[in-house]
């Protein structure tokens, strides 16, 4: 499927003052925002959703990426979820924990996508591209429950992604994510992983990092628009 399907909205707005947001400008009015998943398995059609997070990715007056917000969220698994043991000793997630305090996944979707979709108006672009550690794993998660529920607006592209495992590949020759924040001097620690949040908030630096450091390098500039 082509992505041309997509293109006719993507058209970036000018804010009214007749120059683009430089975010909308940086990436075809796409705004980036890191998502992670935890999960009850691999299989995006049968197993539960159990956390998600999303940051926002913001930009300042120097054109450099930094993250900017996050949304972070316990969810209850879907009625008939499939949940593997090995996947729970995995990520350490306690599903009977008294301070889980998880909701539904309509619920915490429709929080994030309303934050979302503020943060793309704030910064003049059109629609959400989802970035991710193994992005498909994530985007494939998250366009599951959407459509469990039939959710509306959806603000993120619905095939397209960024995938800091290939970044960082490029970058700093590492697809392992604590391996790539070790190699970006990002702080990262172990016993902290495979926390939605902590995840998304580490994905987020090193997706910022390697922007900023191919605009330092050279790369990217505004004039090149």
């Amino acid at each position: 499927m082509s992505e041309d399907l997509y293109d006719d909205e993507l058209e970036p707005s000018s804010g009214g003052g007749g120059t683009r947001h430089p975010m909308a400008a940086r990436f075809r009015g796409y705004l980036p925002v890191v998502v992670d998943v935890e999960t009850g398995g691999f299989n995006s059609a049968t197993d539960a959703l159990l956390e998600i997070a999303a940051t926002a990715v913001g930009m300042d007056e120097k054109g450099f990426l930094f993250p900017e917000h996050t949304w972070f969220f316990r969810v209850e698994p879907f009625e008939g979820a499939n949940i593997e043991a090995a996947a729970l000793e995995f990520t350490g997630i306690k599903l009977d924990h008294p301070l889980r305090m998880a909701v539904s996944e309509e619920s915490a979707l429709a929080d994030i996508f309303r934050g979302v979709r503020k943060a793309i108006k704030a910064n003049g672009c059109k629609r959400a591209i989802l970035v991710g550690h193994n992005s498909s794993f994530d985007l494939g998660f998250l366009n599951a429950a959407v459509a469990r529920h039939d959710l509306k607006r959806n603000p993120f592209h619905p095939f397209s992604s960024f995938d800091t495992a290939t970044l960082a590949g490029l970058a700093y020759g590492q697809t392992v994510l604590a391996k790539a924040c070790q190699s970006a001097d990002i702080d990262f620690d172990g016993r902290e992983a495979h926390s939605a949040r902590y995840d998304t908030e580490k994905t987020a630096e090193l997706f910022c990092g390697i922007v900023n450091r191919w605009k330092t390098l050279g790369g990217w500039h505004s004039h090149d628009l």
